[in-house]
């Protein structure tokens, strides 16, 4: 599939790393450093826009490696990018770490997946199959 872009970064666009990936590391495009302390939340800007076919939406995802390391993850995740949205795309980053975080200009901040999804059409019922499960959630399958 292919999906008009705009970059407007100096960073070379998001592409898969292995033919296994699902997602694309997105790049931070910025004029300086933004530092984010922790519990502090900023939106750093990629320089993206783009034009996603109707049906599909852009997921931006946080990268394991700066959750595991240094506490810092997408705030809303999955941020969802809608079809009709052509503004940037930005991300919402969180620390939850107990250090300062510095976000320079090229920095690989997030991951984006595109995805394929269907619009529904409710249908209104005073019951549910029933199923194994039922209506158990929230640990009720238990520790193992």
């Amino acid at each position: 599939m292919k999906i008009k872009v705009i970059n407007s970064s100096s960073n070379d666009l998001p592409e898969y790393i292995s033919d296994g990936s699902a997602g694309m590391d997105l790049r931070a495009n910025l004029s300086e450093e933004i530092n984010i302390h922790p519990g502090q939340r900023k939106l750093i800007s990629t320089g993206l826009k783009l034009a996603l076919p109707k049906g599909f939406e852009a997921q931006v995802r946080p990268r394991s490696g700066l959750a595991l390391k240094h506490g810092l993850t997408v705030l809303n995740a999955p941020g969802t990018i809608d079809s009709d949205y052509r503004g940037d795309i930005g991300v919402i980053l969180i620390n939850h770490g107990d250090k300062i975080f510095c976000v320079k200009s090229g920095d690989r901040i997030a991951q984006l997946l595109i995805a394929k999804y269907d619009h529904v059409e409710w249908q209104k019922s005073e019951t549910l199959d029933d199923t194994l499960r039922g209506q158990g959630g929230f640990g009720h399958s238990g520790k193992k």
